[in-house]
């Protein structure tokens, strides 16, 4: 899978930027505030339908402009698909011509792995953090998942909501077991992805690091099948309930949950030193790429986000050892001559004040 072309109109800085990528690396170099990042905002955007910095759309139009447009042609191992989204009084996407009214329905047909600053505090950050990296990598992999999840969100919003009321019981348990049916389902596909991701990540670890042994594990409701995941969130659901009373809030179930990382024993996201934390960080991102390649038959689209700097020249290595096996769109400042070195031939880009230009 890579991306054949970018346009884009009136999106951010963008007047208007269209952009053939090459099919290995790209780098898209420029001084801060010109435009780079928001270049991979609108491909993440038309990956899974909304900015990985902002939840509204919106501050995606150029100001002082109306609406904005974002298309992308993508080649796969079979045929082409387009999606196009355009942002005005609301948010419309539309693949292969052909509008959509359910966000779901787009995830999947451009599939990415975002790696930017940002996401290194997947590892120190709180559990927030690490649910969004799995059921991102999950929603791109299943439209199931997505909807899943999309109505437990909407159970559990209802849930507490009810609680601000004083419901009876019997109000409760009806809404108790709406939820714990949804969050199984979730529940166990998360468990199921943490397991297949854990091996992945820890080859990946220990090319990295030399030595360290990375371990995986996912912290929720226990249970391997669905039905006994929902037999036993029921009955945390009723163990909680005075509480939840208490505090007009659920507190037990998949919005919770957390992604345990630890290499050697040691629990890296209260543990672990920087550098440990980067290199975990920096290994569950290249783990995600394998495993959606190992089970959608394609590799996704990588996008890095000024990550050269954030990492030591020999993190920087390791990372640019892996990527030359599937298309890589990178933003940064500058290009040391090592690293031009090691990363080969590339397509090289210049962005300048909302204008992209071809390099090489």
């Amino acid at each position: 899978m890579r991306i054949e072309r970018l346009t884009i109109r009136n999106y951010r800085n963008y007047a208007s930027a269209d952009v053939t990528p090459g099919g290995g690396v790209n780098l898209f170099v420029g001084n801060n505030a010109q435009g780079k990042t928001n270049l991979l905002e609108s491909i993440y955007l038309a990956s899974v339908g909304r900015s990985a910095r902002t939840p509204r759309w919106q501050e995606l139009i150029k100001w002082n402009e109306s609406e904005a447009l974002v298309r992308v042609v993508v080649k796969k191992d079979v045929g082409r698909d387009g999606v196009e989204i355009r942002l005005d009084r609301e948010k419309r996407v539309a693949i292969n011509g052909l509008p959509v009214t359910r966000i779901g329905e787009l995830m999947g047909v451009l599939k990415t792995v975002l790696f930017s600053p940002d996401e290194l505090r997947i590892v120190k950050e709180g559990p927030g953090e690490r649910r969004r990296f799995v059921d991102i990598a999950l929603c791109q992999l299943s439209k199931a998942y997505f909807y899943a999840l999309t109505r437990y969100n909407k159970i559990l919003a209802q849930r507490n909501k009810l609680l601000k009321n004083n419901p009876t019981d019997d109000a409760l348990t009806v809404w108790d077991m709406q939820l714990a049916r949804e969050g199984a389902r979730v529940i166990k596909t998360r468990r199921g992805f943490v397991g297949r991701l854990s091996p992945l990540a820890e080859a990946v670890h220990r090319d990295i690091t030399g030595s360290e042994t990375l371990t995986l594990g996912y912290e929720g409701i226990a249970g391997e099948s669905a039905e006994e995941i929902e037999t036993n969130f029921m009955a945390a659901l009723v163990k909680s309930r005075a509480r939840d009373r208490m505090f007009m809030l659920t507190h037990v179930g998949p919005q919770r949950d957390d992604l345990a990382i630890a290499a050697d024993g040691i629990d890296l996201r209260s543990y672990g030193s920087q550098g440990q934390q980067r290199s975990a960080a920096l290994s569950l991102k290249l783990a995600e790429m394998e495993l959606l390649k190992a089970e959608s038959g394609e590799y996704p689209v990588l996008l890095l986000d000024d990550v050269l700097s954030e990492l030591d020249s020999y993190r920087q290595t390791k990372l640019l050892s892996h990527i030359k096996a599937y298309q890589t769109i990178i933003t940064c400042t500058s290009v040391p001559d090592d690293v031009r070195e090691k990363l080969g031939d590339i397509t090289e880009f210049s962005v300048t004040a909302g204008s992209v230009g071809l390099i090489k």
